[in-house]
């Protein structure tokens, strides 16, 4: 019998980053750790409009919880900046790309993945005709998007995305996913410190 290995990225670690209104996708996007992630963003937004950090180290996961933490960051009045600290795969290259223009930033060793991702249709003729419309719509939307903050022409991104297509830190940069290869630490680290119960 194996015992499940303790999570190192403890919840004061994330707790302390928090504090100064830094965000981490660290592992695969589901409905409960994007949850998380659109109501602290939703949080820090009710305290101030400074900027707010999401660091991503992500293989990619839930569509529905990836389009609306991007709602959410067009939503919130300060600007969100993105980081990818060593994988943005599918949904963490949609949140990467989706950071505020001008703000977003990998490392130099990053690698960033971009495809349509899996259907997952079954059930009866119906059901898959419905599942199918269902998941064109979404497709399209999510290219759609991606396209909007890359620059890249609809056509191309549809194109690039029909098969697992890898990009570098230096080749996202110039497809339009990030704005810059992180070289200084000023560029990320995290400044604000912020204050609970405690007024002025």
């Amino acid at each position: 019998m194996t015992e499940d290995k303790p999570r190192l990225f403890s919840a004061q670690l994330r707790d302390d980053l928090y504090r100064k209104r830094v965000l981490v996708l660290d592992g695969p996007l589901d409905d409960d750790n994007g949850t998380v992630l659109m109501t602290q963003m939703l949080s820090l937004a009710a305290d101030s409009d400074e900027d707010i950090a999401l660091w991503i180290h992500s293989p990619g996961g839930s569509v529905p919880a990836m389009l609306a933490i991007r709602d959410v960051m067009r939503l919130v009045p300060g600007d969100v900046s993105t980081l990818a600290l060593g994988l943005a795969c599918s949904a963490g290259q949609f949140l990467l790309s989706s950071g505020a223009p001008g703000k977003r930033r990998a490392l130099p060793h990053a690698r960033i993945l971009m495809h349509q991702g899996s259907s997952g249709i079954a059930g009866s003729a119906v059901e898959v005709e419905v599942q199918a419309d269902d998941l064109r719509y979404t497709r399209d939307t999510v290219l759609g998007l991606i396209a909007e903050d890359t620059g890249q022409d609809i056509n191309r991104i549809f194109t690039d995305s029909l098969h697992d297509r890898w990009f570098t830190a230096a080749q996202a940069r110039e497809y339009g996913f990030i704005d810059a290869v992180v070289d200084r630490f000023g560029q990320i680290g995290p400044t604000h410190k912020r204050q609970f119960g405690i007024s002025a």
